[in-house]
């Protein structure tokens, strides 16, 4: 199928592929050419109908979700960059012609550097060649830092490689733990994104579905309120997007102090994996780490990470800011922009910080 999307004064062609999803098994046909997909242009594209999903899911469940919702060998045995492959010249078009007012937001949260029931490890920068105050100033000075940072977790705004998590000793497309070394990951690292992200970004606000300026923690978000939202809001996710669901986490850090998020947290269900996968997001974040805690699956701790990173290849932003983008979007009632974002590029990184904009 073919559509034409006008960007910009650009004619572009948009090819639709339409394949056969793998299961989470190595692909039959090993020699198989990865396909470039295109993602549908917002008057091609209708949402496509998902079941919905029992909110008592088990660890059988998981099991079998992983199996569904793989996108193992969809892009060729070799592929290391997962849906980020749904990322294409057309559906970055797409994205820059959402920046009509030159407004920009920034997702990071600033860094912490005090302990706290949720900040285990904080950020740590030490000054280097301190200006003597002792001595007469030079003719040209500087001053530099060094920083320290744990980024993984519950405290830093990051991103998330493919091979961060593992399912069974197995990470994003079948690979085998055994390729991790004290090098770091050798295959599917973060330095898959060094070229960056620019993509379609979308704004989920419960908080403000619900009427409320944040959610409880331990508060699970279930397909239905998804969907309300997209009703409520006039927007609709697309494939290639980068969906950013927020909980109002750093609303509430700032109203009634720090908590242990690692123990409780708002976030996504597991039951809402099929409406994601369905939609093809490329990218999910939230002010959490997208996942409820605890996630309400018996003996299965964050498995929207299971089947986000190593089922589908959706590379996960943690612990993003969200309010002032909530602000912004409110404010111009727009809850789609561009979406730009660079991580460090580390090879063999399994993520890494990051500073990602949003641009009205």
């Amino acid at each position: 199928m073919r559509a034409r999307l006008l960007t910009q004064g650009w004619l572009v062609v948009v090819t639709v592929v339409t394949v056969t999803l793998a299961s989470c098994v190595p692909a039959a046909d090993e020699s198989a050419v990865p396909v470039q997909e295109a993602a549908p242009s917002a008057m091609a594209y209708t949402p496509p109908t998902v079941p919905p999903e029992s909110h008592d899911l088990n660890q059988a469940d998981i099991e079998r979700l992983m199996e569904e919702l793989s996108n193992w060998g969809r892009w060729g045995p070799s592929d290391e960059l997962g849906a980020a492959n749904l990322i294409t010249p057309a559906k970055r078009l797409e994205a820059i012609a959402l920046a009509t007012e030159g407004i920009t937001v920034s997702l990071a949260h600033r860094l912490l550097t005090d302990e706290a029931a949720d900040v285990p490890r904080p950020f740590e920068r030490r000054m280097l060649g301190l200006p003597d105050p002792t001595r007469e100033p030079v003719f040209r000075g500087g001053v530099s830092d060094n920083y320290n940072i744990s980024y993984h977790g519950y405290s830093h705004s990051h991103i998330d490689s493919l091979c961060h998590i593992l399912y069974k000793g197995l990470m994003y497309n079948g690979v085998s733990q055994e390729t991790i070394t004290e090098e770091g990951c050798s295959n599917a690292s973060i330095a898959s994104l060094q070229a960056g992200i620019v993509t379609r970004g979308v704004l989920i606000d419960i908080p403000r579905l619900k009427g409320v300026p944040y959610l409880e923690p331990g508060t699970p978000i279930y397909m239905e309120d998804l969907e309300a939202w997209e009703e409520m809001a006039g927007v609709t996710v697309r494939p290639g997007d980068a969906l950013f669901v927020r909980t109002g986490r750093w609303a509430r850090r700032a109203d009634v102090g720090p908590w242990a998020v690692s123990e409780q947290t708002a976030g996504l269900h597991a039951s809402t994996m099929p409406w994601i996968k369905a939609r093809d997001v490329s990218f999910l974040g939230s002010d959490g780490v997208s996942d409820v805690i605890p996630s309400q699956v018996e003996e299965v701790g964050l498995p929207v990470h299971l089947l986000t990173i190593v089922a589908m290849g959706v590379d996960l932003f943690d612990n993003q800011d969200l309010e002032a983008l909530a602000e912004t979007a409110a404010r111009l009632n727009r809850w789609e922009f561009m979406l730009v974002a660079a991580p460090l590029a580390v090879e063999g990184g399994t993520g890494s910080p990051l500073n990602a904009l949003a641009i009205f």
